[in-house]
């Protein structure tokens, strides 16, 4: 099993000093520009392209925008979310995804923080996208974690689409309750797996005593889930502690250790375990040592960036960058810093329809940002 620290195996980004820093970037194997789309977002979350061309952004504050297709944001959130949503700390509106069959459904499915301040829980939602793009009718509650957490830590709440009907969300160990990650008989510290009307499916793996749904568990935080384009197989990062940052294949029934085994420290730096390994865990693929609060990621399947395909592309909120992974199969062989000079917080990272890497600034005045292949002068002068 490969475990290796992240440190950077590749040089850093660097710009071509005939253009400015923020316009035209270099890098190991591609170029491209950075533009701004949209902005004026409150700590944006999570991003979905809708067929029509505009673009769906949630804040965790708990509005879902409309980005529209010449790149402004319409004024008026899409109405429909929750009024009981609790937004405080890391809670509030998260990830959002269309369905798999959104073009008749109109189905699009998010997730939020519910409750109080003193008891609240990760929940997923689904609702019907009207026409205008205005308001999410008929919205529903289709699973809420079976534990409530009395602080507003480690919601996680990402969404993946499975082709057999299925979806998988993932779930926090909601932060003062870690050793419940290994207590099976709630949703703490888990990736669940769920039809789509939030029922669930009859082959899930038995786990002895678990709730129903848990699919995998010893989860610590998990915000980014995709699924390798060749190998099929479904990855999930989540945060460590102080150090110790995962990447993990998912594999029906497994454990995963939290936080009974890490390569972090707790956040006062005293020891949290002493153990990194065991063999009735499933250890991580990859690591990071120190943090760097992985959020989002996305693999790279698009026309634009040809020598990027297959690769894996993670943000970060601490570690200010976005970070690509080269891919061998189900191994990671490499990594490259992207985007470190603009000491931006990256909340998600999304490849579009066109081909374009799309970024969510987590910030009070957050942005999205677009990435475009272009030529360097020296291929474009080989070119002519």
């Amino acid at each position: 099993m490969l475990r290796l620290c992240a440190a950077s195996l590749f040089a850093l980004t660097v710009a071509l000093p005939a253009f400015a820093q923020e316009d035209f970037i270099e890098t190991e194997q591609e170029s491209f520009t950075v533009a701004v789309v949209a902005e004026g977002l409150e700590y944006p979350w999570s991003i979905a392209f809708l067929p029509s061309g505009e673009m769906l952004v949630s804040e965790r504050e708990g509005r879902l925008r409309v980005v529209t297709t010449d790149g402004g944001l319409r004024d008026a959130p899409v109405a429909g979310i929750p009024d009981d949503l609790l937004v405080e700390r890391q809670g509030g509106l998260m990830d959002i995804a269309l369905a798999p069959d959104f073009e008749t459904s109109r189905h699009v499915y998010f997730t939020y923080a519910e409750g109080s301040s003193e008891a609240n829980r990760t929940t997923l939602a689904r609702g019907r996208l009207n026409e205008a793009l205005t308001a999410l009718d008929g919205v529903e509650d289709l699973f809420r974690v079976n534990r409530d957490t009395p602080a507003g830590f480690h919601f996680a709440g990402r969404i993946l689409f499975n082709d057999d009907g299925t979806l998988f969300v993932t779930i926090g160990d909601g932060g003062r309750t870690l050793q419940q990650a290994q207590n099976v008989e709630n949703h703490l510290g888990t990736v669940v797996r769920l039809n789509l009307d939030g029922s669930i499916p009859d082959d899930n793996p038995a786990i002895e005593g678990a709730a129903e749904g848990i699919y995998s568990f010893g989860h610590r935080n998990p915000q980014g889930i995709a699924r390798h384009p060749e190998t099929g197989t479904v990855w999930t990062h989540e945060h460590g502690p102080r150090g110790g940052d995962e990447l993990n294949i998912i594999m029906p029934g497994a454990n995963f250790g939290w936080p009974t085994v890490s390569y972090g420290i707790n956040y006062s730096g005293t020891v949290l375990t002493d153990e990194r390994e065991r063999d009735e865990f499933v250890g991580p693929l990859w690591y990071w040592v120190p943090s760097i609060a992985p959020s989002g990621m996305a693999f790279y399947t698009g026309d634009q960036f040809e020598a990027w395909q297959g690769d894996l592309f993670v943000s970060a909120l601490a570690g200010y960058k976005i970070e690509r992974l080269e891919m061998d199969g189900d191994r990671v062989i490499s990594s490259e810093d992207l985007l470190v000079d603009r000491e931006q917080r990256y909340r998600d990272v999304r490849v579009g329809p066109n081909g374009s890497i799309y970024l969510l600034v987590d910030d009070l005045d957050g942005q999205v940002l677009r990435l475009d292949h272009v030529l360097t002068p020296r291929e474009e002068e080989f070119e002519g």
